[in-house]
């Protein structure tokens, strides 16, 4: 059966703290008493930036001064093909006025989430857990010792999410150092993914693999992991994580680096043009800080990724 296609803007209302907004269904509505994002149908003329805008102002009294697109997902319902356009919606101004919902409710992106959810949200509330910085390690350069300084400082100062990337180092040297890097992270509540080692990622526990471009490429099917990422250079290649279900990607050179000078770089339109759309979060490589953020996530970016400018 042919399901009609309906364009729906969801916004993310974000606090500082990162907690997010969701709405509990109306008992006359379809799906009632599930709990959703705000938003609702974009309208024929409408763009859906426009459309959550309007929604936000008639459902929640607020008026929206800044928000960015962030990812859009598709959704098989019985009564529709619902394609989602979701927004982080970072300042309004007003009072949260609801008069549509039965009930509204701030939540932790680390705490357990509201009961039932809309089923084309679950991914969304993944990516939402999903630190906005990662680090990826680079002991072969520092040494083992000076990694590890820095990687406890930058978890002191709030990192939560380290890429193993150690393909210089033995295979003796790389379990030991991927385990100290495990216990380390887990300790401050953060997540662990190795790089491209999928039976070293296995024998440590770690939370997650990350998949090197040409690995990627060379899969049909997603690796059995809670988290799994892929770095990708090109339009192809993040289409190719998409398809995998993958929950995020790298992409880059944003900037340029110094660990490959004079190579092209995206520059953030480039970035924002080739990530727009994707149904998973992206966060920006190359040559980039977290000095940058703001920047990054005006350009469709979950965050950032980085080596020099994360460990200094």
């Amino acid at each position: 059966m042919t399901r009609k296609l309906v364009d729906v803007a969801a916004g993310v209302l974000l606090r500082p703290d990162g907690s997010y907004l969701l709405g509990q269904r109306g008992p006359d509505t379809v799906y009632a008493g599930y709990w959703e994002f705000p938003g609702g149908k974009v309208e024929p003329g409408e763009k859906p930036a426009q459309a959550l805008c309007r929604e936000l102002d008639e459902e929640l009294g607020i008026r929206v001064t800044h928000l960015r697109p962030w990812l859009r997902r598709e959704h098989l319902y019985e009564h529709a093909h619902v394609r989602l356009h979701f927004f982080e919606v970072c300042a309004w101004e007003g009072a949260l006025d609801d008069k549509v919902h039965s009930a509204l409710d701030w939540v932790e992106p680390s705490s357990a989430t509201r009961e039932p959810m809309l089923p084309a949200n679950g991914p969304i509330l993944k990516a939402l857990r999903l630190p906005r910085v990662m680090g990826i390690t680079d002991a072969a350069r520092l040494g083992v010792d000076a990694q590890l300084e820095a990687l406890d400082r930058a978890l002191d100062a709030g990192l939560r999410l380290v890429q193993v990337r150690e393909q210089a180092l033995d295979a003796g040297a790389r379990d030991r150092f991927a385990r100290e890097v495990l216990a380390r992270t887990r300790a401050r509540g953060g997540l662990v993914v190795v790089n491209g080692d999928i039976e070293l990622a296995q024998a440590i526990g770690a939370d997650g693999v990350h998949l090197p471009a040409r690995r990627l490429m060379a899969l049909s099917e997603r690796p059995a992991f809670q988290w799994v990422g892929a770095s990708c250079h090109d339009r192809a290649e993040l289409e190719h994580a998409a398809a995998l279900t993958l929950d995020y990607a790298l992409l880059g050179p944003v900037l340029a680096t110094d660990s490959h000078p004079g190579a092209a770089s995206l520059g953030w339109s480039g970035f924002s043009a080739l990530t727009e759309g994707l149904p998973m979060p992206v966060l920006a490589l190359g040559g980039l800080s977290p000095a940058v953020m703001e920047t990054a996530r005006d350009a469709r970016a979950h965050g950032i990724a980085g080596i020099r400018g994360i460990w200094g």
